[in-house]
């Protein structure tokens, strides 16, 4: 597994104006969770497997559960490329793929002919 991703305290300064307020008990730390969130995301890990330094899965997950409901990272997104300096070109790609285990062995057909004209 790759090291750790850590948000800056800069990045996390420019997204904080578009962060939900706090109602009633305090949240927990911003960029911590906020770094799991995409050390989560980027890597394409469950949230079980999240590092112990980001903080429980559950607060992890409940966060950025919440958070896409609200559209709070389309809202961070969409403002922060608003801010780009040059807004001719502003390209975000959130392109994910996943394979499943099976998807290598598509070809080989089980308990059949291997080409047609056999049998």
């Amino acid at each position: 597994m790759s090291e750790l991703f850590w948000l800056t305290d800069v990045q996390v300064g420019r997204m904080s104006p578009f962060f939900p307020k706090s109602r009633g008990k305090p949240r927990v730390d911003d960029r911590r969770v906020l770094s799991g969130i995409i050390f989560i995301q980027r890597n394409g890990l469950m949230w079980k497997d999240a590092p112990g330094d980001y903080g429980p899965p559950k607060t992890l997950y409940n966060r950025w559960k919440r958070w896409s409901w609200m559209d709070v990272f389309a809202t961070i997104m969409t403002e922060l490329a608003a801010e780009a300096q040059d807004i001719e070109i502003v390209m975000i790609d959130a392109t994910h793929l996943k394979a499943h285990r099976t998807a290598s062995s598509l070809a080989v057909q089980k308990g059949g002919p291997t080409q047609i004209g056999e049998g």
